[in-house]
């Protein structure tokens, strides 16, 4: 069996870092950053983190800590507990833990069913547009 292997790549919690931040893999922030940051992995926001960001986009981010700007994530955003977020937040599937501070708007993204349109009946794409979220 062949397996994937991710990096995880971890910015410690006395790194400061200032500019644009570019990652296929997986990041998790300790420290603090200051810029933008461009991603197609998972990034994770630490409860020592402070990040101030123009755009921060990646496929899937959980925000611990803080973190000041525009956040756009592919699949999901979770805001845990005790976590602050000022910003606009745009993405698929959200979960706001309760204890959290959240100032911004928010836009959800539509999902399309990772399913053929012209190889499938009409009434099984119908059903597969009705995915059921974590919230049901």
């Amino acid at each position: 069996m062949d397996v994937e292997k991710k990096n995880y790549t971890l910015l410690g919690l006395d790194t400061e870092f200032e500019g644009v931040l570019e990652f296929t893999d997986d990041v998790n922030i300790t420290g603090k950053f200051s810029g933008t940051i461009k991603a197609t992995g998972a990034l994770e926001i630490a409860k020592t983190a402070e990040c101030t960001v123009d755009k921060m986009s990646a496929s899937s981010i959980v925000i611990f800590g803080s973190v000041v700007g525009d956040i756009e994530a592919s699949e999901r955003v979770e805001i845990c507990a005790g976590a602050k977020v000022t910003g606009n937040i745009t993405t698929a599937r959200l979960r706001i833990a309760d204890d959290t501070c959240f100032e911004g708007r928010v836009t959800m993204l539509e999902t399309v069913p990772d399913i053929d349109l012209f190889s499938v009946a009409s009434e099984e794409y119908k059903q597969a547009l009705h995915i059921k979220s974590d919230f049901e």
